[in-house]
């Protein structure tokens, strides 16, 4: 088959809106799953046996299960079993990835506060600072900072699953592009051209984080 540019132009408005789609659904999904994180995070850092052992059910229940199944279970058998629960699509994957992202953060925020070296809390606590306060501005901000590089690779891969909404019909790139080629049946050029909108959204935030990982680099 001979590759025809031609098929792509007329795609991209759809294909680009797929795109927006997409970028909507990682980022309200990865605020949210930013909170999940902190929270879990904090609780296996910091809490007790009770809220500890809460968290970490949560982490390995959701990191031991493809998120493809998490949406469906979401989409599909949530409504089942609570028969006035109604979630559309957008909403089944923004909490999809909320809930996934923050278990993959909760380990994130937890290995980077406890990365930080015990001098810094013994120097706040020295200086006066509650045990609170102490965590609050002092390891804290040295753990956000840690925290910044495995982040972002946290959004890129987010990004990435949220092609797997395609099975509960997200109209996001993937989605965008099978409905495209369902109508011209030119699945070379479609593909080719949802494979480079991803790489070029990948690559240029990959070029961001880095630039923004070096003003806030730490030793």
């Amino acid at each position: 088959m001979e590759f025809d540019w031609s098929v792509i132009w007329p795609a991209m408005p759809a294909l680009l809106e797929g795109a927006k789609m997409t970028l909507i659904i990682s980022i309200i999904g990865l605020v949210g799953g930013l909170i999940i994180g902190l929270v879990a995070g904090f609780a296996r850092a910091y809490g007790g046996w009770i809220t500890n052992n809460i968290a970490l059910v949560f982490i390995e229940i959701i990191r031991g299960t493809p998120i493809v199944v998490q949406v469906m279970f979401i989409y599909f058998a949530l409504p089942m079993a609570f028969p006035d629960l109604r979630i559309d699509p957008f909403s089944a994957a923004v909490v999809t990835i909320m809930i996934n992202s923050g278990a993959y953060i909760a380990e994130i925020t937890r290995g980077a506060v406890l990365s930080i070296n015990k001098g810094f809390r013994e120097a706040g606590l020295a200086l006066g600072l509650s045990s609170r306060e102490t965590l609050r501005y002092v390891i804290m901000p040295l753990a956000l900072r840690r925290m910044l590089p495995p982040l972002g690779n946290q959004w890129i891969v987010s990004i990435k699953d949220t092609s797997l909404f395609i099975v509960i019909g997200v109209a996001e790139l993937t989605r965008q592009g099978q409905e495209i080629i369902a109508g011209n049946f030119r699945a070379l050029e479609i593909w080719s051209a949802v494979a480079i909108i991803y790489l070029v959204i990948t690559l240029v935030l990959s070029f961001v984080l880095r630039r923004v990982e070096k003003r806030v680099k730490i030793l």
